[in-house]
């Protein structure tokens, strides 16, 4: 049997879980799911390295437990090698929308994906 549903599936599931409040604010919850050279290029433009993200995002958008919420759609999954998969979709925040893709990896003797690379671009408003 074939490990790619498996793989996407469980890179899907880390990626909803990274858009949960509880595991924004949380440190040890996010360490789960991010790979140690994790970087990402926000929606804003912006660089950020796995320490950054860890500091910042109990207060980025969507960690408050009463704000507002990611809205993920559109999920695409493909393996490209054994314990690498690329992900896309899009999201929804507060009336932003942004097209998201992510790289997950599983390195070593590790049993589980981590997010590797993630980048964000806005989607201008009135877009298809």
């Amino acid at each position: 049997m074939s490990q790619e549903p498996d793989d996407v599936r469980e890179a899907i599931a880390g990626e909803l879980r990274l858009m949960d409040p509880v595991v924004r604010r949380s440190h040890a919850l996010t360490r789960e799911l991010l790979d140690p050279q994790f970087t990402e290029v926000g929606a804003s433009g912006r660089r950020w390295t796995y320490e950054e993200v860890l500091a910042a995002l109990p207060e980025m958008d969507g960690a408050a437990e009463d704000g507002p919420r990611y809205e993920p759609s559109g999920f695409t999954g493909v393996l490209l090698a054994p314990g690498l998969v690329h992900l896309t979709y899009e999201t929804t925040l507060d009336g932003n929308r942004a097209r998201r893709s992510s790289l997950w990896r599983r390195q070593g003797t590790a049993t589980t994906l981590r997010m590797y690379y993630h980048q964000a671009t806005p989607v201008p408003p009135g877009s298809a």
